[in-house]
């Protein structure tokens, strides 16, 4: 069905007609969702991260993260790391995880354009995470609480859509812009849900 609106100016008709019927969807379920620094979102109780290996590495694994008192809570496991090895785990800005090296999930997310550091600090991005580390069977079984992050909410704390990033080692916290952390060995997007 369309529906046709003519406008009279004092020199000229201008027409246009608009289709009312809602156009059929060409973004397939799979798509990566792809987040701007500044979108709000509902807020939801929880949400699943389902970790897929980059550059050629063999690391996978699965997070929960719960919304919780000032913050966001994460728990799981991740697999396939050195026995005893450091890695640097972000929020990044774009939930796409679609390049082979992860480099679609973009810079960290950091809408007030801080310098990076550690989440306990005064200044850090808003994606900042504490290192995690492997245990001697190379699965680094994740428990950490992080403030200033939601599910939802606010654009400036929402982390729902965007991307979680491990990396090959450690970060030091130090380095600008990103930590030193190495290259993006797993990645997953932080959809709703449990």
């Amino acid at each position: 069905m369309k529906t046709c609106l003519a406008v009279i100016t004092s020199t000229l008709l201008l027409a246009g007609c608009a289709s009312t019927a809602p156009a059929p969807s060409t973004v397939p379920a799979t798509a990566p969702v792809h987040a701007s620094v500044g979108v709000a979102a509902p807020p939801v109780d929880a949400a699943v991260i389902a970790l897929a290996p980059a550059s050629g590495s063999l690391v996978s694994g699965k997070l929960n993260a719960m919304a919780m008192a000032g913050g966001v809570h994460f728990t799981g496991d991740i697999g396939g790391l050195a026995p005893g090895s450091t890695h640097g785990i972000h929020v990044h800005e774009t939930g796409d995880c679609s390049a082979a090296d992860a480099t679609s999930a973009g810079p960290h997310f950091n809408p007030a354009g801080r310098a990076h550091g550690r989440p306990d600090s005064t200044t850090h991005h808003a994606g900042d995470l504490p290192n995690i580390t492997a245990g001697t069977d190379g699965v680094a079984h994740v428990d950490i609480h992080v403030g200033g992050m939601t599910l939802g909410g606010a654009a400036a704390t929402n982390i729902l859509n965007r991307a979680l990033v491990v990396h090959a080692q450690g970060d030091d916290y130090a380095s600008q812009p990103a930590g030193n952390s190495g290259a993006r060995i797993a990645c997953g997007v932080i959809r709703a849900g449990r």
